[in-house]
């Protein structure tokens, strides 16, 4: 029996990254309709998946009256295309999209909380964004954080309950694509790379991936790296990702990074994998994170991780097997960990034959998917 379901979020670039795998291996292995509906600030960068509509409703960042013109819409939507499952993620989608699926009267509403937003908020923000969060949880009818982790903090703290909350597999958003993280071309990806940025072979470079943002923990991270700098003269910093320099990282940390010769800025990238490889130690030292789905990346490509005490990227190493973790906001714990194993040559060998290892066996995206198809059949009432 054919069903219709629909993929929601705020921007293109999340259906991109996290969302394509499952459209893709839902759609070669059913006959269901498959629809995105995401914002129009963006493009799509690559083809949308064949058999796959796209429609476009206004749904900005940041909170606005514009949401509730979203909520009209997205109403009229689900109404007149009658879809089996909505799956919504991202702050401002989930909000509207819970909204209008639950006035539309969708059977399946599904939230997949890729990350929550209010934990690193204090005071009355944070209880305008909890509230935010637990009203999205009490629409939809099923919700699915991509960490154990996080699965724990929000039953205990009231979002939702055991009767309908799970994780898929073993956590994630979408699983890592070991064909593309490929860990039989690391050595060729290495050579490009250091070579572009002229890093001699011998020099240990510890990696950043994802927003240049203070709550990914930017301003420690610079705070550390100094200190491992003074240390050691021939190591360098690389950090791959979008600038967004309006935000709370420390002025002059980030002007001393910037001035910095071993601290390597290179911006957005689509070959990850390829940075991964120039890397010695990969750094996650976020606020908050759904899952830190960069991590399983980084360990897929044989890099020890140094993480923080926080749900999510916890979840997604093994600590003193694949690496380490340290105290969220705390610099001194960081460069104790970034000492700790860009000294040790050895420890570092260790740790990155387990993190291959994990990766493979904990999260590949192929295995990943398979789950995701019983999940949304289950979800969907259908039996076989």
């Amino acid at each position: 029996m054919s069903r219709k379901i629909c993929f929601i979020t705020t921007i293109p670039l999340t259906i991109e990254m996290f969302v394509y795998p499952a459209a893709e291996y839902l759609r070669a292995g059913t006959d269901w309709e498959i629809t995105f509906i995401t914002g129009m600030d963006e493009e799509f960068r690559r083809p949308i998946p064949e058999g796959v509509r796209v429609l476009r409703v206004h749904m900005h960042r940041g909170m606005s009256f514009d949401g509730l013109r979203a909520i009209y819409e997205l109403r009229k939507i689900f109404r007149r295309e009658k879809f089996d499952l909505v799956q919504y993620s991202t702050p401002n989608a989930s909000l509207y999209a819970s909204a209008a699926a639950f006035l539309a009267g969708v059977p399946v509403r599904l939230y997949c909380q890729w990350g929550i937003v209010y934990v690193g908020f204090a005071g009355f923000k944070r209880w305008i964004f909890r509230m935010v969060e637990k009203t999205v949880c009490r629409l939809s009818t099923w919700i699915e954080p991509d960490s154990f982790g996080n699965l724990r903090f929000c039953r205990s703290e009231g979002l939702y309950s055991e009767k309908k909350s799970s994780v898929i597999w073993n956590g994630s958003a979408c699983g890592v694509k070991l064909d593309k993280f490929d860990i039989s071309r690391r050595d060729e990806w290495r050579r490009a790379i250091r070579d572009r940025y002229r890093i001699p072979e011998h020099a240990a470079v510890f990696g950043f991936i994802g927003r240049i943002t203070a709550d990914k923990g930017i301003s420690e991270l610079f705070t550390a790296y100094r200190q491992i700098l003074s240390e050691m003269p021939d190591s360098y910093l690389m950090l791959v990702g979008f600038t967004e320099k309006t935000d709370s990282v420390d002025a002059g940390l980030y002007a001393w990074a910037e001035q910095e010769s071993h601290v390597l800025f290179c911006g957005f990238t689509d070959v990850v994998e390829q940075y991964l490889s120039a890397m010695d130690v990969f750094v996650l030292p976020s606020y908050r994170e759904g899952f830190g789905a960069v991590v399983v990346e980084a360990e897929a490509m044989g890099l020890p991780v140094i993480v923080t005490d926080i749900p999510g990227p916890t979840d997604a190493m093994r600590e003193g097997e694949t690496g380490l973790i340290v105290r969220k906001g705390d610099a001194d714990s960081l460069a104790d960990a970034m000492r700790r194993l860009g000294s040790d040559s050895l420890l570092r060998a260790r740790f990155s034959e387990n993190a291959v290892s994990f990766a493979r066996n904990s999260f590949d995206q192929a295995v990943f998917m398979r789950h995701i198809m019983e999940d949304r059949k289950r979800l969907m009432g259908i039996t076989e």
